[in-house]
């Protein structure tokens, strides 16, 4: 018998009210909030995050939108099956076969981290089909010849980042809190919800596969970035939190070249987390720009 997925126990109800809706992929059953009504917002998460850091964001859009935010194979409330294909490409088809399946149209487009990998495809591939995109702390080309990722990248392919991903959780314990502009920012409570959703070794493969992709995927990054021309007829909002110790603002430069017509917020005091460390403000910019 096929089942649903539900809300376990541990999540708070109260910060996070969404109905649990279940798409069952064939390669496991995959997670999504599907909350309000008129236009469609789709929200795609990077690591080692998973739908529960968009609730603010849902919760100021559902009253005059349809917010979708699905979790990924291997993330959040989705299963995490052993010997899943986690790369990149492969978080891309699947989030473009929940899009056919639940055939979202005209879609403001939210992408965050590796969010900007698995959501932009589908802007490239059916730009018709996307009215707006907003995009924050992300990247879309091969990182490698940047050697303030190509040296970690090399440590986190090693024995020794098997061990600190799968056995001590690094992705969760230790880089998302030193992602923060203020560690102060993620309470226990909050930080509770993602070690929650990545409690074990066997839980933590898709976040492990994800920082190997960084090396990995260079072809498919390049790919994706050798077409980034096909997102300049889609109204973009750059975003950007200037504190990211990870993805520091020279990034975002690179996508203002990229998309000259962009219009470009910053967030000064935030962090890589944008949606969690200044979801009020990133909200009033979004709901500036989809007035437009």
């Amino acid at each position: 018998m096929v089942t649903d997925i539900t809300i376990p126990t541990w999540v708070d109800r109260s910060t996070y009210p969404f109905a649990a809706h279940t798409f069952h992929h064939p390669e496991g059953r995959m997670h999504y909030v599907d909350v309000g009504h008129g236009p469609v917002i789709l929200f795609v998460h990077g690591t080692p995050d998973w739908s529960f850091g968009f609730r603010h964001l849902i919760t100021a859009f559902a009253p005059t939108h349809r917010c979708i935010a699905p979790d990924h194979l291997g993330f959040g409330l989705s299963d995490k099956p052993r010997g899943a294909n986690y790369t990149v490409a492969a978080h891309a088809r699947r989030l473009q076969d929940l899009i056919a399946h639940l055939g979202l149209k005209d879609i403001t487009l939210v992408v965050t981290d590796f969010g900007g990998g698995i959501g932009l495809p589908h802007a490239l591939e059916h730009p018709a089909n996307v009215k707006r995109l907003v995009l924050y702390n992300t990247w879309l080309w091969d990182l490698m010849p940047d050697k303030r990722f190509r040296r970690p990248t090399a440590i986190m392919k090693s024995w020794l980042g098997r061990f600190l991903y799968l056995r001590l959780g690094f992705s969760v314990n230790v880089m998302m809190p030193n992602g923060y502009g203020d560690k102060k920012k993620l309470d226990k409570a909050t930080h509770a919800h993602y070690r929650h959703a990545l409690p074990d070794a066997a839980a933590r493969v898709a976040t492990f596969a994800c920082v190997q992709e960084i090396k990995n995927a260079g072809p498919f990054w390049q790919a994706q970035w050798a077409r980034v021309d096909r997102l300049r007829s889609i109204p973009t909002l750059l975003c950007w939190g200037l504190q990211d110790r990870f993805f520091p603002p020279d990034l975002l430069e690179r996508w203002k070249q990229a998309l000259p017509h962009a219009r470009v917020m910053s967030f000064p005091e935030a962090g890589h987390f944008v949606h969690e460390e200044a979801a009020d403000p990133l909200h009033r910019a979004m709901r500036e720009f989809l007035a437009r």
